[in-house]
């Protein structure tokens, strides 16, 4: 069975997990039974607003992270506590981070400039693509 028919509670391989986020997630990555993800920022607040995302982002999914914070980055841990182990939840959270931490606003040419080039207004350290 292809990963487009499973259900939400059915997990995955490690294999497959593997081939999803290479596929889907390239900055994600597994470990110890959990899909893993580093954002770095440019400081406390930034590390601040991050945590802020993700929480609301999992709280209204009614899906919960593992976190660990520091200074200037966040690891995101994601795993289905109830299914123990990787189900399409946690690639569907994932993928909403992803769309809301990494976006840059700036290189969609619309009337969103971004944060400007400059190290007093810097916020996410984005992957380089």
């Amino acid at each position: 069975m292809g990963w487009r028919e499973r259900q939400h509670e059915e997990t995955y391989s490690d294999a497959e997990v593997e081939a999803r986020l290479l596929e889907e997630l390239p900055h994600w990555y597994l470990e110890s039974g959990w899909i893993r993800r580093k954002y770095k920022t440019s400081g406390w607040k930034a590390t601040l607003m991050v945590v802020n995302t993700v929480g609301h982002l999992a709280e209204v999914a009614f899906h919960h992270p593992d976190l660990t914070v520091s200074y200037a980055f966040v690891i995101v841990k994601l795993m289905n506590h109830a299914a123990k182990g990787i189900t399409n939840k946690d690639f569907e959270l994932a993928k909403k981070m992803e769309e809301v931490i990494m976006w840059q606003p700036g290189l969609e040419g619309g009337s969103l400039e971004g944060t400007p080039d400059d190290p007093r207004f810097k916020y996410i350290k984005y992957d380089k693509t």
